[in-house]
C-alpha cells in the first residue's frame, strides 16, 4: 500500500523530539495498525506496541489527538525522574523501530511495485509537460498572424454598422418627413373650410410622425426640429377641433360626432387621458349642480332679499320675515334645475360610454372601452354618479343639521322633493334604455340616491304622526274620561287621515309608510276610544229607556263606525297591499266599535231568548174548535213583540242608519250585529218549537200563527227576514212542515231547507210517550238541552237522539210487541242518512 511508505523517508528521533510537529510517530504509525494486519503476520499473535502503548500511562498521551510536547516535557521534569521517563522513549523508539523494519520487509515486494509505478509517472509528466510547451508556442504564433486581420474586421464592422445605423435614420427621416407633407397637404386642402378637415387621418398622420421621432430618436435634425415645431402646433389644433366635436356630440347625444371625435384622441395615443378628463368635467358640473342647489346666500339672493334684507337669509338659515315663501320658491325652484343638470350630465356620460362600448378601431379592431377601463375598474356612468351620490348626500345631511329653514321645507314637503328624484331616476332610466347597452344607473345605484333623503323620510313620517297624534290626543284626552268627541272632531281625524293619503298617492312606495304611520294612530285612537267605553249593569240593561252610559257607548260606536268606514272607503282604489298595512287597524277600530255595543246586544238577545223559551209553557197539545179558532198570539210571542218594540225604539233607532241613508250593499258595524241577531231569534224560535210535545192540530195552528207574528216582528223591528237566507227559509219550511202527515215527510223537499236535528226533534211530537226526547230521557231544562246543542254538531246531536230510540225499540220487544209507531223507522231512515254523509264527507 502506498500509506506506509511516506513514514519510511521521515527519522523517527526528530520526528518526535519535533515539538511543533503536528502529529507523533505513534499517532502516524497508528495507520498500520489494520493495514499491517494479515492473516500470515508473525504479529498477528503477539501483541501490538500501539495497543502496549495505549495501556501504559505515559505513552497512551501520544495517541491523543490533543497531544501537546510541551506539555508533556513539562510533566516529565515536574514529576521528579526525567531520567527514567527519557528512558522509556528511548526504548519505545527502539521498539517501533524494531516494528518498522519488520513491517517493511514484510511487504517489500508491494513496496517496489509502488515505487515503479511512481517512476512511470514521472516519465508521463514529463512527455505532457513538453507537448503543453508546444502547444503554448503555437497558440502564440496564431495569435501574431490572427491579430491584424481581427482589427481590421472589427475596425470596417464598425464601419458598417454606422453606415447601417445611418441609412436607417435616414430612411426614418424621409418617412417622418413624407408623413409631415401628408399632414401639410391634408391641413392645407381643408384650410378654406375647416369643417372638411378628415380630422382621424390628421391624428394619425400626426401621431405616426411623433412615434417616429421618439422611437428613432430623430430630435436633433435639424429638417425634423423644423417639421416637430408645426405637426406640434397642429396636434393642438387637432386637439381643440376634436374636443369641440366630442363635447358638442355629448350635448346634442349624437353618436357619430362623439365616435369621431373619440377615434381622433385614440389615433392621437390620448384616448384614456381625455376620457379621464370628461369625466372629471361632467362630476364636477354636477356637484357644482348639487352644492349651488342648496346655497342658501344664492337662494336668498334670487329670493330678492339681498342677502340679507326683507327675504334674505340669515346666519342661522332662516328667512327674514316676509321672505320665507320667496326664498321656499326659490329653493324649489333651484331644486328642480339641479335635477334637470344631473339628468343632463348622467346621460352623457352614459352616452359617451355606449359610443366607447360599440366604436372598434378599424385597423386594429380594438374596443375603445377597454382602452380606457380595464379589468376591475368601475363604468365611467357608475364613477359619475357614486360621486353626485356622496355630494347630494352629504348636502342634505348638511341643510338637515344646520338650516333649519331648508329642513322645514324638505320635511313639510318631502313628496315633492321625492318625487323630484323619482323622477329623475325614471328620466334616466327611459333615456338609457336600449337594448344591447347597460343602464346608467343601477337599481342599487338608485336605491343610493333615495337613501340619500331617508333622512327628511324619517321626519316627514314623524310629523306626520305627530300631526295625527296630536289630533287624537285632543279629542280623547288621556287625563279625562267620560267625554266623547263631537262628530265635527270625528270629521276633522278623517279629513288630516285624508289629506295625509292624497298627499301621497301618486308614489306608491311612500303612500306605504304613510299608511303605516296612520295605522298607529288608527290603533291609538282605538285604544282611546276602548278607555272610554262605559261598562257595569247601566251598559247592559235592556227593561228601561236608554242610560248615558249607553248614550255613550252608542255616540263611539257611531264615530268609530264612521272612521272605519271612511277609512276603509279611501283605500279602496288602492294595491292590495295598503288594505293589507291597515287592515290590523281597522280591525282595532272594528273591533272595539262591537265592544262598545256588544254587551247590549247580547243583553237583548238574551231577553228575547227568554221569551221564546216561555213557549214550552204553553199549552199546545189542547184540543177543540175554541183553540183552533182563537186569532191571537201566545202570550210568549206578545211579550217578545214588546221587548223588539222597546229595543228598536229605545236603542236600535239610535244605532242604526236611517232608511234614506241605507245602503244595502255596506252595512255598518250595528247593522250586522242586528242582522246576527234576528237570525239568532228566528234559528232559536225553530229549534224550540220543534221541541214542543205534544202538539195537537189546534196547537199547530196556534204555532203556526206564532210564527207568523214572529216574522213580522222581526221583519219590521229588526231586519228584513227576506234577506236573512237560510234562518228564513227554515222558518218558512217548518211551518208547512207541522201539517205534513208522516207519512210525507220522508219525500217532501222542505226537508232541504231545516236542520236535521230540527226534524227529529219535531217527530217526538208525533211518536208515543214512552218515545222519550233527549230533553227528557236526560232530565234536562229546555234552557239546559239549548245550551248543550249549541255546542254540539249534528252528529253528536244524532247520537243523542239514536239513544232514545234503541231505548224506545227495548221497551216495544221488551212488550213482546213486533210493531213499532211510524216514527220510529222514519227517524232511523233520516239518521242513517246523516251517518252516511258524514264518511262521504271526511273522504271528500
Amino acid at each position: 500500500m502506498a500509506s506506509p511508505a511516506v513514514p519510511l523517508q521521515r527519522s523517527p528521533l526528530s520526528s518526535s523530539s519535533s515539538p511543533t510537529s503536528s502529529s507523533s510517530p505513534l499517532q502516524r504509525l497508528s495507520t498500520f495498525k489494520t493495514a499491517a494486519t494479515t492473516p500470515t503476520s508473525t504479529t498477528a499473535t503477539t501483541t501490538s506496541p500501539l495497543e502496549s502503548f495505549a495501556a501504559d500511562p505515559i505513552f497512551s498521551a501520544f495517541l491523543s489527538p490533543e497531544f501537546s510536547s510541551i506539555s508533556f516535557s513539562s510533566a516529565a521534569l515536574s514529576s521528579g525522574s526525567p531520567a527514567s521517563t527519557a528512558e522509556k522513549l528511548h526504548q519505545a523508539i527502539r521498539l517501533l523501530e524494531s516494528q518498522l523494519r519488520s513491517e517493511v520487509l514484510s511487504r517489500h515486494d508491494e513496496l517496489l511495485s509502488q515505487l515503479s509505478s511512481l517512476q512511470h509517472a514521472d516519465h508521463t509528466l514529463a512527455t505532457v509537460r513538453s507537448a503543453v510547451s508546444s502547444l503554448q508556442s503555437s497558440l502564440r504564433r496564431v495569435r501574431s498572424e490572427l491579430s491584424d486581420p481581427l482589427k481590421s474586421i472589427q475596425t470596417q464592422t464598425n464601419q458598417l454598422s454606422n453606415l447601417h445605423r445611418t441609412t436607417e435614420l435616414l430612411q426614418h427621416t424621409i418617412r417622418a418627413l413624407r408623413l409631415s407633407k401628408k399632414l401639410r397637404d391634408l391641413v392645407s386642402a381643408s384650410a378654406s373650410d375647416p369643417e372638411k378637415l378628415d380630422l382621424t387621418k390628421a391624428a394619425q398622420l400626426h401621431c405616426e410622425i411623433l412615434t417616429l421621432c421618439n422611437e428613432y430618436d430623430l430630435m436633433g435634425i435639424d429638417a425634423i426640429d423644423e417639421e416637430l415645431k408645426w405637426v406640434k402646433e397642429t396636434g393642438e389644433k387637432l386637439r381643440s377641433e376634436a374636443m369641440k366635436l366630442l363635447n358638442r356630440g355629448m350635448e346634442g347625444l349624437n353618436q357619430a360626432e362623439v365616435g369621431t371625435g373619440l377615434q381622433v384622441f385614440y389615433n392621437l395615443g390620448e384616448l384614456k387621458p381625455t376620457v379621464e378628463q370628461l369625466i372629471e368635467k361632467y362630476k364636477s358640473i354636477g356637484l357644482k349642480s348639487v352644492s349651488s342647489a342648496l346655497d342658501m346666500k344664492a337662494i336668498s339672493g334670487s329670493a330678492g332679499g339681498g342677502g340679507f334684507g326683507p327675504g334674505g337669509i340669515r346666519g342661522s338659515g332662516a328667512p327674514q320675515l316676509g321672505g320665507g315663501a320667496k326664498a321656499r320658491d326659490a329653493l324649489w325652484q333651484r331644486m328642480g334645475s339641479c335635477m334637470d343638470q344631473l339628468h343632463s350630465v348622467v346621460v352623457a356620460v352614459w352616452h359617451l360610454q355606449r359610443v366607447l362600448s360599440k366604436k372598434r378601431d378599424p385597423f386594429t379592431h380594438v374596443l375603445l372601452l377597454d382602452e380606457v377601463i380595464q379589468e376591475g375598474d368601475a363604468m365611467l356612468t357608475v364613477r359619475v354618479w357614486e360621486a353626485i351620490v356622496k355630494s347630494f348626500s352629504n348636502q342634505m345631511k348638511s341643510v338637515f343639521t344646520a338650516s333649519s329653514f331648508v329642513k322645514e321645507i324638505f320635511t313639510m314637503g318631502y313628496p315633492k322633493l321625492y318625487s323630484m328624484i323619482e323622477n329623475l331616476l325614471e328620466r334616466i332610466s327611459r333615456d338609457t334604455d336600449v337594448k344591447g347597452v347597460l343602464p346608467a344607473i343601477s337599481s342599487e345605484g338608485k336605491d343610493k340616491m333615495v337613501a340619500a333623503v331617508e333622512i327628511f323620510q324619517t321626519a316627514f313620517l314623524a310629523l306626520c304622526l305627530s300631526r295625527l297624534s296630536d289630533l287624537v290626543n285632543s279629542i280623547f284626552p288621556v287625563s279625562s274620561r267620560g267625554s266623547v268627541p263631537s262628530k265635527e272632531q270625528i270629521s276633522r281625524i278623517i279629513s288630516r287621515i285624508q289629506e295625509e293619503i292624497e298627499a301621497v298617492q301618486l308614489d306608491a312606495r311612500l303612500t306605504l309608510l304613510v299608511l303605516h304611520e296612520i295605522g298607529k294612530v288608527l290603533l291609538l285612537l282605538a285604544e282611546r276610544a276602548e278607555y272610554q267605553i262605559s261598562t257595569g249593569p247601566e251598559a247592559r240593561q235592556v227593561n228601561g229607556p236608554a242610560t248615558p252610559a249607553q248614550l255613550k257607548n252608542f255616540a263611539l260606536c257611531q264615530h268609530l263606525q264612521e272612521i272605519h268606514a271612511r277609512v276603509s272607503s279611501m283605500i279602496t282604489g288602492l294595491p292590495t297591499i295598503a288594505a293589507d298595512v291597515l287592515s290590523p287597524a281597522l280591525g282595532a277600530i272594528y273591533g272595539v266599535a262591537c265592544d262598545s255595543v256588544t254587551s247590549l246586544f247580547q243583553a237583548m238577545l238574551d231577553r228575547l231568548e227568554s221569551c221564546l223559551l216561555q213557549i214550552h209553557d204553553q199549552n199546545f197539545g189542547t184540543l177543540g174548535l175554541d183553540a183552533a179558532m182563537d186569532n191571537n198570539a201566545s202570550s210568549y210571542m206578545e211579550e217578545l213583540q214588546k221587548s223588539i218594540l222597546h229595543f228598536r225604539s229605545e236603542f236600535l233607532s239610535r244605532l242604526l242608519p236611517s232608511t234614506k241613508t241605507t245602503n244595502a250593499r255596506a252595512e255598518n258595524i250595528c247593522t250586522r250585529l242586528v242582522r246576527s241577531m234576528a237570525s239568532r231569534v228566528l234559528i232559536f224560535f225553530i229549534r224550540h218549537a220543534s221541541l214542543v210535545r205534544p202538539l195537537s192540530e189546534s196547537g199547530k195552528l196556534r204555532m203556526a200563527r206564532d210564527m207568523a207574528e214572529l216574522e213580522l216582528a222581526v221583519g219590521q223591528n229588526l231586519f228584513p227576514v227576506e234577506q236573512l237566507g237560510a234562518p228564513f227559509r227554515a222558518l218558512r219550511a217548518f211551518r208547512p212542515l207541522i201539517f205534513l202527515e208522516t207519512s210525507q215527510l220522508s219525500s217532501s223537499p222542505l226537508l232541504q231547507d231545516l236542520p236535521l236535528s230540527t226534524i227529529l226533534h219535531h217527530l217526538y211530537s208525533r211518536g208515543p210517550d214512552e218515545l222519550l226526547s233527549p230533553l227528557q230521557r236526560n232530565k234536562l231544562t229546555p234552557l239546559q238541552y239549548s245550551l248543550w246543542l249549541d255546542s254540539q254538531g249534528e252528529d253528536q246531536i244524532w247520537k243523542g237522539i239514536k239513544a232514545t230510540l234503541d231505548d224506545y225499540a227495548s221497551k216495544v220487544r221488551a212488550r213482546g210487541d213486533k210493531e213499532f209507531s211510524p216514527v220510529y223507522p222514519l227517524m232511523l231512515h233520516l239518521g242513517s242518512s246523516l251517518t252516511e254523509k258524514a264518511p262521504a264527507s271526511q273522504m271528500s
